[in-house]
């Protein structure tokens, strides 16, 4: 193998150096300008917490995009008028020896509540899945410490089977278990009636309300002792500023476990309809069926588009209505946003009708047949757990014209290619040739129905007579 001399790696580091810098991080609510990853250096202005360098789309030249950063949101709301007023000054100083400010807006989006509303129904998602289920499954052991954040924003929620093994195995064979209900910092997390013969999926809720308060307030303080006091979480409860969060809350940490609201209930409360039903179905769909679609689908429909087009108009009588155009729609956070339904992040599981889910067997411990014991099983293939995003088919038939070679290629969600090819035989169809990619672990279960629609549609068109 031949390695690169060190000039052609020295240009090839500078060269992922330059596409690093030139990223896309951001886009101006108009889309006319992107932020790019590279800093530039103003000179320590006042105020200026970050400068970046930035394009103008519609001139085809290098900007400086600057931020500022206003921490308190009362103060700025005082003197909001007067910071507009200064930015619309300086927007018409127009002299060609003067560097020109093109355009300001203001970005009151508040992340941390975005984040929290995220966090709440990533988590709700999972409990009202875990309920659903025949028969319930209680987590019993939902603390801060049993809930994880990945580094793209998707919750995961450990020590699920922690109440099921506890009640499963033996008085004997318990003491090896730690119990979070135990440890004096863990004990503001557990309901009254915790513990109890007679407790349910209420405990889950419980405990899920204190996280929600945690996550709202960032941290309830302790005042130096290991368990959190009353005073502390009535604190806390007291300096939550908004009033649907506070009630959200706050139902959950009713001591009486009967009027606590369900899972799936707290998934339809007003505070977490962040995105719009609508909007999030049809993301949902986009993914589902992106196998069907280009790579770059976005991309190539935004190129299409007259920017100056109206997309949405509100008529009012006697004023002018308002009009939404495709100027003003960040397509950015259109990526931004399908990337996260992709990773999970916005669930489907509030829209889905309750159903019971049926147990894993060795959950639900069925009896087992004596005779089905003692049959030998092969051994089980690996289980695909990826999803495909993409599908190609291409059929052609051999040399003596008798039978038709399949070539299949499926990317998978994390950009892996995988081709497979194939000599159809003539009681082939695609449903059983679907259920055996899933069986030999080429594709995921979930993908086996639309795999088996994709064939089936690439077998009529090949396989079909012209007109």
């Amino acid at each position: 193998m031949a390695v690169p001399e060190p000039d052609a790696r020295l240009a090839q580091e500078k060269e992922e150096e330059s596409e690093e810098e030139s990223e896309i991080l951001e886009e101006s609510p108009c889309g006319r300008w992107q932020k790019r990853r590279e800093q530039v250096n103003q000179g320590n202005m006042p105020g200026i917490q970050s400068t970046f360098l930035a394009m103008d789309t519609e001139e085809g030249v290098e900007v400086v995009w600057n931020e500022l950063l206003f921490t308190d949101k009362k103060a700025f709301k005082a003197h909001e008028e007067k910071i507009k007023t200064m930015f619309e000054q300086l927007v018409l100083v127009d002299h060609p020896n003067i560097v020109k400010l093109h355009k300001y807006w203001l970005d009151v989006k508040d992340s941390k509540a975005r984040a929290w509303k995220r966090w709440c129904t990533q988590i709700l998602s999972a409990l009202s899945f875990l309920h659903s289920c025949d028969p319930p499954i209680i987590h019993g052991n939902l603390t801060s410490d049993t809930i994880f954040i990945q580094h793209n924003g998707l919750i995961k929620i450990g020590s699920v089977w922690h109440r099921v093994f506890a009640n499963a195995l033996p008085d004997d064979l318990r003491s090896p278990i730690r119990i979070e209900r135990e440890e004096l910092r863990n004990l503001h997390f557990f309901p009254p009636e915790y513990g109890q013969k007679a407790d349910g999926t209420a405990v889950d809720i419980f405990s899920f309300g204190m996280c929600a308060l945690e996550m709202a307030v960032l941290e309830i303080q302790t005042n130096g002792d290991t368990r959190v006091s009353e005073e502390a979480i009535m604190r806390a409860r007291r300096s939550l500023d908004d009033p649907n969060m506070r009630e959200f809350i706050l139902s959950c940490l009713t001591l009486n476990p009967d009027k606590r609201p369900t899972a799936n209930n707290l998934l339809f409360h007003r505070v977490l309809f962040e995105v719009h039903s609508l909007k999030l179905l049809a993301a949902h769909c986009f993914i589902n069926n992106q196998y069907l679609m280009p790579e770059n689908v976005v991309e190539e429909k935004i190129k299409e588009l007259d920017l100056n087009m109206v997309m949405a108009e509100i008529r009012r009588e006697g004023r002018p209505g308002a009009q939404w155009r495709y100027s003003e729609v960040s397509f950015l956070e259109l990526d931004k946003f399908l990337e996260d339904v992709r990773n999970g992040i916005y669930p489907l599981m509030n829209f889905a009708v309750s159903r019971p889910h049926a147990l894993p067997r060795v959950l639900s411990q069925p009896q087992e047949d004596p005779q089905k014991a003692k049959t030998p099983t092969p051994e089980p293939f690996d289980v695909e757990t990826r999803k495909v995003v993409q599908m190609q088919c291409n059929m052609e038939l051999n040399e003596d014209k008798t039978q038709w070679h399949l070539t299949l290629l499926l990317i998978l969600e994390d950009r892996l290619h995988r081709q497979l090819s194939y000599d159809l035989l003539p009681t082939d169809n695609s449903k059983d040739l679907a259920t055996e990619l899933v069986h030999y672990g080429f594709i995921h279960e979930d993908d086996c129905e639309k795999l088996a629609s994709f064939l089936e549609n690439a077998f009529h068109k090949y396989q079909s007579p012209p007109l």
